[in-house]
């Protein structure tokens, strides 16, 4: 790729950014803040992801505790919406910058995450599946409105569905139960092109969850008015070029006292309750939310077409894959 082509991915990648931070913030009623990229150590603040993930820990000369880099801000912004005092149906928007230096490389994996994280203060009344869907139509309109920027600015041709599609995990399972998680998502996305799977986390009725999530932030174990569980999710869409789903979300609401204790019994990590986060959600200290992440590089990617995540992002690459790059003349940035 010339100088001149890698300059432009680059403003395409800043002004689709710029573009769907507004659109989303307009959307959702979210104000731009600031975020950090560490927090302390043993404190429970950082995201647990899937539970398993070790993130990167270290000491710092005038802290008596180690600190570790966030993996995402899902809990630490709910203490934010407490601090800042935000009303009802206001939030934040931050741009998060994480290590992930668990994850596994791949075309759409990269131990650098880059994700817008936001947070929307909410009503008890609103803890529903009805409320989770009315937000991820908003989010998936802001999405809408930005391809369509970029099919005016880019003359790259929209190919998003107008409505996006949901589907119960459960559901899912049982509309492919010979199909492994991964493989259901797949075949579920390449047919509807953008999909929103509802209650991931929880065990199905075959006695695995859909995906793995941690106890402490989502929602996922709320029965639901269509008679399932959870109230979260993960939002998906269809790479034209990959030919193959990439996630671009996922979000939920999350859980308040009596969820949570709930989900680190069903979970056996019911020590986590004395943490400071864990304390201000079971003494009802920090706002009833709903919150996600939403990859930046991954819908830069998918909106560019791109092949490969290292094209609209700096990360660090094994040589196999620099070399693999180099043959199939993908330019890494």
């Amino acid at each position: 790729m010339r100088k001149k082509e890698i300059l432009q991915t680059e403003k395409s990648i800043a002004l689709i950014k710029q573009t769907f931070a507004a659109k989303l913030s307009e959307a959702l009623n979210l104000y731009p803040i600031s975020s950090p990229m560490l927090v302390n150590e043993g404190t429970g603040i950082n995201d647990d992801l899937n539970g398993v993930e070790k993130a990167v820990s270290f000491p710092v000369k005038f802290l008596s505790t180690n600190v570790v880099i966030v993996h995402s801000l899902a809990k630490w912004k709910r203490i934010r919406l407490q601090e800042l005092e935000l009303p009802l149906y206001e939030g934040i928007l931050t741009d998060m910058r994480a290590i992930r230096a668990d994850e596994d490389y791949s075309p759409i994996h990269s131990i650098y995450v880059d994700q817008w994280d936001w947070e929307l203060r909410i009503a008890p009344h609103n803890r529903c599946l009805s409320y989770l869907k009315a937000i991820v139509r908003h989010i998936y309109q802001a999405l809408r409105e930005t391809e369509a920027m970029v099919w005016q600015e880019l003359q790259i041709e929209p190919i998003l569905p107008e409505a996006i599609s949901f589907i119960q995990a459960e559901q899912l399972l049982q509309l492919y139960p010979t199909l492994s998680p991964k493989e259901r998502e797949q075949a579920i996305v390449k047919e509807h092109k953008a999909v929103f799977i509802v209650g991931v986390g929880h065990p199905l009725s075959n006695g695995v969850p859909h995906d793995s999530r941690a106890s402490d932030y989502d929602d996922w174990s709320t029965a639901t008015e269509d008679g399932y569980r959870g109230l979260n999710g993960d939002l998906l869409v269809w790479h034209p070029v990959l030919e193959q789903a990439v996630e671009l979300s996922s979000m939920g609401i999350r859980v308040d006292q009596a969820t949570l204790l709930h989900q680190l019994a069903l979970t056996q990590t019911s020590s986590r309750m004395n943490l400071l986060y864990h304390q201000l959600v079971i003494q009802d200290q920090v706002p009833l939310s709903i919150g996600g992440g939403i990859g930046q590089s991954r819908l830069c990617m998918f909106l560019l077409r791109k092949q490969h995540i290292g094209e609209v992002q700096v990360s660090l690459w094994p040589t196999e894959v620099q070399a693999q790059a180099a043959q199939q003349q993908i330019q890494l940035l």
